[in-house]
């Protein structure tokens, strides 16, 4: 029995427990809430993976991207890739490869990752009507669902599907008069595929079939925002809302039949607009976990782009956003490497903690607080055990002379932890 269904019937899966458990609460009331949507276990029914929620009350999780290019292919660095990102505490990873032999990478990261495993089906389908008729447009729709059903009967947990980029979107595009059209690349062959076909999106056009899919394999649809902005000035216009309600409405579809959603949410958005985008998508998608890509609160931090997602990652997990997608230094420069997949774990995992402890998630402050002892105590072991990055702590810890190791190097011996407990013991 699917997910959704057996919710609704009353029935606490092991899953259900397990998943709730790890979040320290009640397995009826995330059953309840995965019932109506506002909560999702992103996981295959045949994919053998620890099930975590994402959604209502949960801890904001973040997911990592890699796969290859067709300039870059190497499954070794991409399974080293995937260990990085597992170490430093991704929650789920996408694979969103368009070079080499795709379908062996996706088989591979499903039978190494001990995480919830994503794809954007329409990436291989593309690669696939490219070397077959020399261009996408030509590909049909039977094409496409075929290679999202071959995604599902594999094992993949969630898929991100641009289900609300329709033909009424694309000429409310034409009139709106963008800066970056669309930056999406799954948004792109379909907005190629649409115009040059003069048809509809036949993942809009034929929902029905893909909810069909989705039910097979409790497969999690990600409803993908091909025109999310590419770019401050396109942020929370016509064309973004214009997706958005048709989403919602899929939303409400997906539901109905039982089928696990999450909404995608907008790349590029300034500052004091992110908390207006997260609580429009709640009202319009009636709760439904928001995924957000960053959101990049600067156009202009091209090499420090982690630092720009973090920063609107924080504001919109703590606004309400359930699961971050993070975004590497080398955002908009190349394929990242490992190195900066780790960066970019790394400061989406702050911003998903920090937004944690903003919405007061059971638990989120108790690490901070061991933190602190552990610095008014100069407990190095217990600082590093507790930092998001210890190797690089105890790196930088091992180059300070051993004679002032109970303390930083930039205070040394005007420590103010240790003046002030030495001032405050001394009697009077």
């Amino acid at each position: 029995m699917i997910r959704i269904k057996a919710a609704r019937k009353g029935i606490v899966t092991a899953e259900v427990r397990e998943a709730a458990f790890s979040e320290g609460l009640d397995a009826e009331r995330l059953a309840e809430d995965i019932s109506t949507g506002v909560t999702v276990i992103p996981r295959n029914s045949i994919h053998n993976i620890k099930p975590i929620g994402i959604g209502r009350g949960l801890r904001t999780k973040i997911n990592a991207n890699i796969g290859t290019s067709k300039d870059r292919v190497s499954f070794d660095d991409e399974m080293e890739k995937l260990g990085v990102l597992v170490r430093h505490g991704a929650d789920a990873v996408m694979d969103l490869s368009t070079g080499g032999a795709v379908r062996d990478l996706r088989k591979l990261l499903l039978k190494k990752s001990p995480i919830a495993v994503g794809t954007v089906p329409v990436y291989e389908a593309a690669i696939i009507a490219a070397e077959a008729y020399g261009t996408i447009s030509k590909m049909t729709p039977d094409d496409l669902f075929h290679v999202i059903e071959q995604h599902a009967e594999e094992g993949v947990d969630f898929v991100t599907v641009h289900c609300g980029l329709t033909r009424k979107a694309v000429e409310r595009l034409r009139d709106e008069g963008r800066v970056l059209d669309i930056v999406s690349r799954g948004g792109s062959f379909l907005l190629e595929w649409m115009v040059y076909n003069d048809k509809e999106n036949p993942l809009y056009e034929h929902y029905e079939r893909l909810l069909g899919i989705a039910k097979k394999y409790d497969l999690t649809l990600s409803l993908g925002d091909a025109l999310r902005p590419g770019c401050l000035e396109d942020a929370t216009d016509r064309s973004q809302i214009e997706e958005l309600l048709t989403i919602g409405e899929l939303r409400d579809s997906a539901l109905e039949a039982g089928v696990q959603v999450i909404i995608e949410g907008p790349g590029h958005v300034p500052l004091n607009q992110i908390e207006l985008n997260i609580k429009l998508q709640k009202e319009i998608c009636k709760g439904a976990p928001f995924y957000v890509l960053g959101p990049l609160v600067t156009d202009i931090a091209m090499g420090y782009d982690h630092i720009a997602a973090a920063i609107g990652g924080a504001v919109a997990g703590a606004a309400g956003a359930d699961f971050l997608c993070y975004v590497t230094p080398a955002e908009h420069i190349r394929l990242p490497n490992i190195e900066d997949v780790k960066e970019g774990v790394i400061a989406s995992k702050i911003a998903a903690h920090a937004a944690d402890i903003a919405k007061g998630v059971p638990g989120a402050l108790e690490r901070d607080r061991k933190m602190a002892a552990c610095r008014k105590n100069l407990d190095w072991s217990g600082q590093i055990g507790l930092s998001l990055d210890p190797e690089r702590v105890k790196k930088w810890r091992s180059e300070i002379p051993l004679a002032e190791q109970d303390v930083c190097s930039m205070c040394g011996e005007f420590c103010a932890i240790r003046k002030v407990e030495r001032a405050l013991k001394k009697k009077t």
